[in-house]
């Protein structure tokens, strides 16, 4: 499983953005439109794609595209 792929394809369509490229450094600073109110977004479409929970407390720590990937394989443990 790509995950950056998987991931690349929520931030498209959260963000409304169907070019939108994303690696493992990206960051809210990347891309404009993403705030508080997308990263929770992001964290619901995360969760529905990969069939998992990502509690409050640790999304706190999804400062990139990366930590989000590696937070998914974890949750997968893959």
């Amino acid at each position: 499983m790509n995950i950056i792929k998987e991931l690349t394809d929520i931030f498209r369509e959260v963000f409304d953005s169907p070019q939108l490229l994303i690696d493992k450094n990206t960051t809210a600073d990347d891309i404009e439109a993403w705030d508080s109110f997308s990263h929770v977004n992001l964290i619901l479409f995360i969760e529905k794609r990969f069939s998992i929970k990502i509690p409050l407390g640790e999304t706190q720590a999804l400062r990139n595209v990366g930590a989000m990937a590696e937070l998914i394989q974890s949750k997968l443990n893959i």
